[in-house]
């Protein structure tokens, strides 16, 4: 289970601080999809990294009892001046792994090539995102983080990642934040909607999409 309770966060600005999460409350159990809508700035990526760890609320709780995966394509927690591989065996350590049994399925997975003996700085954005997925995948999670940036490279790589995450570990909690309505159908049982920092949870995938919908020109 994972249970946020009361989270809020707020970020200074230059121009005062900005309430991003407003008391936000819900939890997703073990092997549930949750999506999240909300429109650009709404703080749906933000929500996802408080999730993930990778940043603290200000206020309220974060319980985690369930491991969590770090936001998929999110490149964030690795070290540029690393190589791709470099980074995996550390991750691996991290997690008490045996990061030679995993190679060649990053070499397969993230199709990087020779660059995968390369300093991460020197990868594009879309290279890091394939990296960070194929590591994420060798990390057997429990419930896995995934932001709409995980749509990098053609139709062929998102195919090997949906056959990764809903096929192969089905029985596996995924939060979801895209807008992608047949996605979502798909994918996910329930939705929440973020708007003005306050989230409204909807067990009814379209009614909370026409919800969506009714705040995006307001």
């Amino acid at each position: 289970m994972i249970t946020v309770s009361d989270v809020s966060k707020v970020y200074p600005t230059r121009h005062g601080s900005v309430l991003v999460l407003d008391g936000v409350n819900f939890d997703v159990k073990p092997g549930e999809k949750v999506a999240f809508l909300g429109r650009n700035g709404a703080g749906k990526s933000t929500l996802v990294r408080l999730i993930s760890g990778a940043e603290a609320p200000t206020s309220g709780t974060i319980r985690r009892e369930m491991t969590v995966s770090w936001p998929l394509a999110f490149g964030g927690a690795f070290q540029s001046a690393l190589t791709g591989l470099d980074n995996m065996r550390f991750i691996c350590r991290l997690y008490g792994l045996d990061w030679k049994e995993r190679v060649a399925y990053v070499e397969e997975f993230s199709e990087l090539g020779a660059y995968l003996k390369e300093p991460v700085r020197s990868y594009s954005a879309g290279m890091r995102a394939r990296l960070a997925f194929a590591v994420s995948m060798v990390v057997e999670f429990d419930c896995f983080l995934i932001d709409e940036i995980i749509a990098v490279g053609d139709a062929r790589f998102h195919e090997k990642c949906r056959i990764e995450l809903f096929e192969k570990r089905a029985d596996r909690a995924l939060i979801i934040v895209s807008h992608d309505a047949p996605y979502i159908r798909d994918h996910c049982s329930r939705v929440g909607v973020l708007n003005k920092g306050r989230l409204t949870m909807f067990d009814d995938i379209d009614e909370g999409y026409v919800f969506y919908k009714s705040i995006q020109h307001v």
